[in-house]
């Protein structure tokens, strides 16, 4: 009887390591998770910068966000421009760039996205990808909203451009987020005409 209660206490002592390894696991070195980018993220070589790796070979593939729309509602001071934002609307949808990246480079892609400072935070989302729902998959959304969208400065819109046509994002997509940004920088020059 004594040694049945000795095992018991040692099976339960491995048992409760054996979850505090499997957690600490979840976020170890081989651990990852899904990266929705619909911004200047969906340009691996752009992310590369910020990562320090190489990110190309984390790309799922193209993906389609439901319920949101795109828009310019935050100025980075970073960049000096107005950079891309999702909002909800249930009767639209954003196409992006899904990614599987390690768990290492959760915080970097935080500091990227100004989350330690409020410029953006984290969103958990659902991406359809591949005829398949990804689920649990992190975006990051602006936390203080502009009320008109900013537009982007030309090396901004290169980027996201190159990002979308180099992951594969449909022709038409691309065509629509050109004329987008575009639009926007028309208005910006005109109101600087305007007041000058």
């Amino acid at each position: 009887m004594k040694n049945l209660g000795k095992q018991l206490h040692q099976n339960a002592i491995i048992t409760e390591s054996q979850a505090l390894c499997n957690l600490e696991s979840q976020h170890g070195e081989d651990s990852t998770f899904y990266y929705f980018a619909y911004g200047s993220c969906m340009c691996p070589v752009d992310l590369k910068r910020s990562l320090g790796e190489k990110t190309h070979l984390y790309v799922v593939g193209a993906g389609t966000l439901k319920g949101y729309r795109l828009g310019f509602y935050r100025y980075s001071q970073t960049r000096k421009c107005g950079v891309l934002d999702v909002v909800p609307d249930p009767k639209a949808s954003v196409k992006g760039v899904l990614y599987k990246l390690p768990w290492r480079l959760s915080e970097q892609l935080d500091k990227r996205e100004d989350v330690p400072r409020g410029g953006y935070r984290r969103e958990i989302i659902e991406v359809r990808a591949h005829g398949k729902v990804y689920k649990n998959v992190r975006t990051y959304v602006v936390v203080n909203k502009l009320a008109q969208e900013v537009a982007p400065n030309d090396w901004y819109f290169n980027i996201v451009l190159r990002g979308a046509v180099t992951c594969g994002l449909p022709e038409e997509y691309c065509w629509k987020l050109f004329n987008h940004m575009y639009q926007l920088q028309q208005q910006q020059q005109g109101q600087v005409m305007q007041s000058a």
